[in-house]
């Protein structure tokens, strides 16, 4: 037995069975925006986030020179470090607020997957986080875009601009 969906009437959203009703599918300007403020998310943070992570200068943790910690288990002396190196970039605010605004874009990545085309969802939200990188190095870097890697932008765009045209057909 063999079941088939009915069309929608844009690509975007999601082939799942009817919503309840009185419940109607968000415009396709929604699905748009969302997958660009992933793609910011994910990408435009990254940048931040190397230039925090380079620049951070731990303090010294007393604890880990203990002569309790230095005998006791290999194991406890390397989570002891990974706890004080998470805890102390985690209260750097240059870290830290990239990092929350990276973290939300998979939780926003989470729920578009829910309500939209699997196809199209995973592609684009990739693509606009390398776009929005490229940016984000730009910006916070001063790196400079060569030709190349220009090109390569306007080839991804071309490419996401084919993903959903095949979903049109």
């Amino acid at each position: 037995m063999s079941t088939t969906l009915a069309p929608t009437s844009h690509p975007l959203p999601s082939m799942s069975p009817d919503l309840p009703p009185g419940i109607s599918k968000p415009p396709l300007l929604n699905y748009i925006l969302s997958f660009l403020l992933v793609g910011l998310a994910w990408g435009f943070t990254t940048p931040f986030l190397r230039r925090a992570a380079k620049a951070h200068n731990p303090p010294p943790h007393p604890l880990l020179e203990r002569e309790s910690v230095q005998r006791g288990s290999a194991v406890k002396r390397k989570a002891l470090g990974a706890w004080f190196a998470v805890t102390d970039l985690v209260r750097n605010w240059r870290y830290a607020l990239p990092l929350g605004i990276n973290l939300s874009g998979s939780l926003w990545f989470f729920l578009l997957v829910g309500g939209s085309e699997l196809s199209l969802t995973v592609p684009i939200v990739n693509t606009t986080a390398f776009l929005f990188t490229v940016i984000g190095e730009w910006w916070v870097e001063g790196k400079v875009i060569s030709r190349e890697t220009m090109l390569g932008m306007v080839l991804c765009l071309g490419g996401i601009a084919l993903c959903v045209q095949s979903k049109n057909v």
